[in-house]
């Protein structure tokens, strides 16, 4: 679980940092090159930038869609639980468990209907192909405007994340089964610092009005 819980925090983090790089160049280029600065100004119209939307774009939605699992493990979703708090502890406790459930048959649904559209959008074909078997018959599927990458693979990040985000609340619902306790994210903290680190960041801190 610790693999796999690093692997998505990573994927999470190259994704997010890769898409503001990426859109960060885009604008320095969009700029520079209407700036009349000798030989630079030729160098940057030779550049080529017009997929760096459409990449930006895929990276934050595969992003998006690995977040949503990773929120179901922190506990980071908003949820309005005025109502659940207010029943008493066994109705508490069946409330939640129904919640859970309708979530892992809501993301495990979407996954496998990601799936199939996935499968004949193009990955049918791309797995034949690899296979070595008989494709002539299989649609080979779209691909993206600029980047000209097959949809199937960029699709592919709903089947995924939904299938991981399943298995999420499948991880929950068990905890909460064993221990009755649900994952909670603290505001407050900030994963990688300690208390004391936080004490020493705001004692160094300049005081405004009386306060740290």
């Amino acid at each position: 679980m610790k693999i796999l819980d690093h692997l998505e925090e990573w994927i999470i983090t190259l994704l997010m940092g890769g898409a503001t790089l990426i859109i960060f160049l885009s604008v320095v280029h969009r700029y520079g090159t209407g700036m009349p600065i000798p030989y630079v100004q030729d160098y940057l119209l030779s550049l080529h930038f017009e997929w760096a939307q459409e990449l930006a774009i895929i990276m934050f939605v595969w992003m998006a869609k690995f977040g949503a699992a990773y929120g179901v493990r922190k506990g980071v979703h908003v949820g309005v639980d005025v109502l659940v708090n207010r029943l008493p502890p066994e109705w508490r406790r069946f409330t939640v468990m129904l919640a859970l459930v309708c979530g892992m048959l809501f993301t495990g649904i979407i996954g496998t209907l990601g799936l199939t559209f996935v499968w004949e959008n193009g990955m049918h074909h791309a797995v034949y192909t690899l296979l070595g078997r008989d494709a002539s018959e299989v649609p080979e599927g779209p691909t993206t405007p600029d980047l000209e990458w097959p949809t199937w693979l960029v699709y592919s990040a709903v089947p995924w994340a939904s299938y991981l985000m399943c298995f999420r609340f499948m991880q929950v619902s068990w905890t909460f089964l064993r221990h009755g306790e649900l994952p909670h994210h603290d505001e407050s903290q900030v994963e990688g610092l300690s208390d004391d680190d936080h004490d020493e960041l705001f004692a160094a801190a300049p005081a405004h009005g009386g306060a740290r």
